[in-house]
């Protein structure tokens, strides 16, 4: 399995218009496989900075090769980059004050009085 990742393998870039896959060089399959050993799909955010460099090098080379269901057999996959854009519609939560120990008797003894 190494050495067909090693010799023809692609790197499946995840996109928010799908997936698309870059041909590397073989030196660059070898990072490439350095990087993936353990994993099939990283972030791009955990990748080292040489390693985004390598990635943003190829998207912007244009080394996308097509990849149809009869490709893909023959292609194995060195692994998923998942480069996706930051979600701006995260709820962003108000910052709690901490109960002090004042504050939390006093319900106490009304509820106690009750």
């Amino acid at each position: 399995m190494w050495i067909e990742k090693l010799t023809d393998g692609v790197v499946e870039l995840d996109t928010p218009i799908g997936s698309r896959y870059l041909q590397p060089s073989l030196v660059q399959r070898v990072f490439l496989l350095w990087t993936f050993r353990n994993f099939c799909s990283l972030p791009q955010s955990v990748l080292r900075p040489w390693e985004r460099r390598l990635i943003d090098g190829l998207s912007s080379d244009n080394r996308f090769v097509s990849l149809s269901t009869a490709l893909a057999v023959d292609r194995p996959i060195i692994g998923k980059v998942e480069r996706r854009p930051p979600q701006a519609d995260i709820e962003v939560l108000p910052v709690r004050k901490p109960v002090s120990a004042s504050e939390s008797s006093e319900p106490s003894r009304e509820a106690a009085s009750a």
